[in-house]
């Protein structure tokens, strides 16, 4: 099992950035797919990216062009670099590990893109 912590998140105006960050524990955190998901009110949870082991990525469609997922596999970190934010991007952003099939949550971070 891994422990997840996000940080990162905040209050931004629209077509602000943010960069959210994941710190894993565990010694094998290079073996996970990792991923970002959100949760907005009164919605249900959504992927937003992932990143596998061999650095392959996968967006969901609103934010392809907008969102990069990045690792650093030496530091157990995680990335969501965050660009030309829109107020249908706030949610809480929670980290995503999964191994096997077996999923493990951070607790989450909250982002809000508004005036």
């Amino acid at each position: 099992q891994v422990q997840l912590v996000e940080s990162g998140g905040g209050l931004v105006q629209p077509g602000g950035s943010l960069r959210l960050s994941c710190a894993a524990s565990g010694n094998i955190f290079k073996s996970y797919t990792m991923g970002w998901y959100r949760q907005a009110p009164g919605k249900q949870r959504e992927l937003v990216a992932t990143i596998t082991s061999g650095l392959s990525t996968k967006y969901e469609d609103s934010v392809k062009g907008r969102f990069t997922i990045s690792r650093d596999n030496a530091k157990n970190m995680v990335y969501l670099q965050m660009n030309s934010l829109k107020p249908e991007d706030t949610a809480v952003y929670y980290c995503n590990a999964n191994l096997y099939g077996a999923n493990n949550w951070g607790t989450g971070t909250l982002v809000t893109v508004s005036t």
